[in-house]
């Protein structure tokens, strides 16, 4: 009753329009009172004549006035109930689509949405004299003759308006004279009505439809086929269809109607069109909230820009902070390097004085030598020279245990460093907010690496030093190894090369580099207990 209601509103509403009337305080639901055998057929096609001739398209359209209303009550059914008046797109591409099915033809979809691309965008829909023009034009309906386009719009018109379900020829037995007769069938939601003929001028009766009925398949019998029975409270219905493919329809057809009936459902196309629009209503409410979120999410961002921009001027300053310290530290660095170039010329130098000094030394040193094997006694001497040879060889050999030291100590000492370095640059690469405490880092890790330098060259000095010393010592062998066989030489001279073979002792023998030693290993032990006495006498 509400939709009928708002039907009727509506053709009121294009009346009031058409008289120019004022119709601010136009009918409510609640004041328009409808009668159970209200005509609204009648009613709409008042209203249309009161507004068809102001408002109707003077351009030659190819339907005829009758179609003309049929689509403004068409019209009234599937606009938004919200004035002035509009059908949307989504109604207007669903009663197309039913125009070009009962036509026969196949659905455009194409051609319709290039008419929707080139909708004016500034209009939500058609009203209902647009949408008029536009099937009368025949943009929709091209190759389909007046009469087949007519014939459309009355079956549209029937089944959206006067709800039928379906309609069609069928023979029907009689309860007087059980005679059967051909009749014209009309499917509506509570009634089944049948006609003389299509034009529904003599109406034979009405088989009313409630959820008791029922309609069941019959076999064929008395030369007739394609049977089913309709079953109500208080009469049954014996009713013979063309084909096997009509009766199936119309036993479908019909029971889905009971079943409507008995959910207290409304017809299938009414229902379809509420489910369309409770859908756009709630596209349209989920468009309105995208919308509201999207006008928060824009403030939100409009606050982070400016919360951004506050941290970009903080983060500038910062920077310019930080490049002000790494220039503090870069002069810093530049001071350093020049300081220790400064402290690493005069260590070279230093050096280069001790280097001298120990030139001068070495060769004092080997004056002195000199004179004293020139004092010493012949044999004498020649002890002394096989004992500074032994002992050559056992300083050699500290000299090198030192120097394997040393060098340990510097590649320990150079990898440490290396470390410390490694530290360093990765220390300088961190992040700004810790540059500050990486500085104090870096200050205490570059004493530590200025002390580890001067500890190495200090190992430096020394294993020169050391080398120095088993270079000298080096040498000192070799003037031992010479001055032995410049004694052997002399002793064979002054005794001869005869020798009185004597007595050996018994014990074994020394083997020194120039063969048998002429000493024993007691004697050995005794010379080196003096020269080591001598060597801390002097």
């Amino acid at each position: 009753m509400g939709s009928l209601k708002d039907e009727l509103l509506k053709g009121i509403w294009h009346a009031f329009t058409a008289l120019d009337l004022d119709h601010s305080g136009k009918v409510s639901k609640s004041q328009l009172k409808v009668q159970d055998n209200f005509d609204k057929i009648e009613f709409n096609r008042m209203c249309w004549t009161l507004c068809v001739k102001k408002n109707l398209t003077k351009n030659p359209l190819f339907i005829t006035e009758e179609d003309a209303f049929k689509i403004w009550v068409i019209f009234n059914f599937l606009s938004e109930d919200k004035y002035p008046l509009i059908i949307v797109p989504e109604e207007i591409e669903y009663l197309l689509k039913k125009l070009t099915e009962a036509m026969g033809v196949s659905w455009q979809q194409e051609q319709f949405e290039n008419y929707k691309i080139n909708f004016d965008d500034s209009k939500d829909g058609l009203s209902v004299w647009e949408l008029i023009e536009l099937v009368g034009n025949g943009q929709f309906s091209k190759g389909m003759d007046r009469q087949t386009v007519s014939m459309a719009i009355n079956e549209v018109f029937n089944e959206l308006i006067l709800d039928v379900l379906k309609q069609g020829y069928m023979i029907k037995k009689g309860h007087r004279r059980k005679n059967w007769t051909e009749r014209w069938f009309v499917l509506k939601p509570n009634i089944i009505s049948y006609y003389v003929s299509e034009d529904l001028k003599d109406k034979k009766g009405d088989i009313l439809l409630d959820e008791n009925c029922c309609v069941e398949s019959l076999p064929d019998k008395d030369g007739k086929k394609c049977l089913f029975l309709i079953k109500c409270f208080d009469k049954t219905f014996e009713i013979s269809a063309s084909d096997k493919k009509k009766k199936q329809e119309w036993i479908q057809a019909i029971h889905s109607t009971i079943h409507l009936l008995k959910l207290g459902s409304p017809p299938p196309h009414k229902e379809a069109r509420q489910r369309r629009k409770e859908l756009r209503k709630k596209l349209l409410a989920e468009q309105e909230e995208l919308e509201r979120q999207m006008k928060e999410l824009q403030v939100a961002n409009e606050n982070k820009q400016q919360e951004l921009e506050a941290v970009r001027k903080k983060l500038e300053e910062a920077a310019s902070r930080a490049a002000e310290e790494e220039k503090k530290r870069l002069q810093t660095q530049v001071e350093l390097q020049a300081r220790f170039s400064t402290e690493l010329e005069r260590e070279k130098l230093i050096r280069q004085q001790m280097e001298e000094q120990v030139a001068q030394k070495s060769s004092e040193l080997e004056q002195y030598l000199q004179r004293v094997r020139e004092l010493e006694d012949m044999y004498l001497k020649l002890q002394e020279a096989l004992e500074d040879e032994r002992q050559a060889r056992q300083d050699e050999e500290t000299v090198r245990k030192l120097q394997a030291r040393l060098l340990e100590e510097e590649s320990a000492k150079r990898a440490e460093l290396e470390k410390w370095h490694l530290e360093q640059q990765q220390a300088i690469q961190t992040t700004e907010a810790e540059k500050q405490e990486l500085e104090n880092q870096r200050v205490i890790k570059e004493q530590a690496l200025q002390e580890a330098l001067g500890q190495l060259q200090q190992l430096e000095l020394e294993r020169k030093q050391a080398l120095e010393q088993y270079e000298g010592v080096k040498k000192k062998l070799e003037m031992a190894a010479k001055t032995t066989k410049s004694w052997k030489d002399k002793v064979a001279h002054h005794e001869g090369l005869i020798r009185l073979i004597e007595p050996g002792s018994k014990n074994p023998h020394l083997i020194t580099n120039w063969g048998p030693a002429a000493f024993t290993q007691a004697e050995l032990e005794e010379r080196e207990k003096s020269w080591k006495e001598k060597k801390t006498t002097e």
